[in-house]
């Protein structure tokens, strides 16, 4: 059988007279923070989601370009519901959305053991969290016939991850993103609106703890994919910019 050819993702080329705007939710610090940075350095309008408002502040002051702390906890319907809202009102269009926010790595838990309503939080937020927000502002991609949605996911909850102990409830709901990806980015085929999910790796952050990678790293896989042109890659699991197994 012969190797499957590699497809890389690519960057979108500047557009004349359009104006990107991206939203990165779970912004403010770690590899959100960075993912906005880089977005902001390409010159899109960068809105840096934060369960903090005041800690969104202060992490926008740190980027420069354009800017905005905007208040997002992804397990708040109504709140993502006013900022849908507001960025009708004040962009008009959404052309990207990093599903960035996440959590709950429960390293000593057991599948056995662990409490129903840790995994339910966990599910909240990595999974229901991505899809509430990509739900709410799929009207203004819509609108346009543009957009690109990136949801933040893990090798460990890939099926060819190697069997480990540890973070079954973190495993569990990056693994329903990933089925949430694949179902989204086929229902938006030909939309326009390209739909995947980005591996940054192992990274040195709160989250990740120490011994990771760089976030630049991390970060630029995100970006690239939130970035790639037409055709470009659609309901695929990426790394550093090329399609690898689910």
């Amino acid at each position: 059988m012969s190797k499957p050819r590699q497809h890389t993702v690519q960057d979108t080329p500047a557009i004349p007279g359009v104006h990107r705007v991206a939203l990165v939710s779970g912004a403010n610090r770690g590899l959100g923070f960075e993912v906005a940075r880089q977005l902001a350095a390409r010159g899109y309008s960068v809105l840096l989601g934060a369960r903090d408002l005041a800690k969104g502040r202060q992490a926008a002051r740190q980027i420069d370009g354009d800017v905005t702390a905007v208040p997002l906890d992804v397990t708040d319907a109504a709140q993502i519901a006013e900022l849908a809202a507001w960025i009708e009102r004040e962009h008009g269009r959404l052309d990207v959305l990093v599903n960035n926010a996440g959590g709950h790595a429960d390293s000593s838990a057991r599948a056995e053991s662990i409490a129903p309503a840790d995994v339910r939080s966990a599910l909240e937020t990595n999974l229901l969290g991505a899809w509430q927000l990509a739900s709410a502002v799929l009207p203004l991609m819509r609108r346009h016939r543009y957009g690109r949605i990136v949801n933040v996911t893990s090798g460990c909850a890939g099926v060819t991850a190697p069997d480990a102990i540890g973070y079954p409830a973190y495993r569990v709901s990056k693994a329903a993103l990933n089925a949430y990806t694949r179902a989204l980015a086929a229902e938006l085929a030909g939309s326009g609106i390209l739909v995947n999910a980005v591996c940054p790796g192992w990274l040195a952050t709160g989250l990740g703890g120490p011994g990771g990678g760089p976030v630049e790293r991390g970060a630029a896989s995100v970006v690239a994919a939130a970035c790639q042109p037409e055709p470009g890659i659609n309901g695929a699991l990426l790394r550093d910019g090329q399609r690898i197994a689910w």
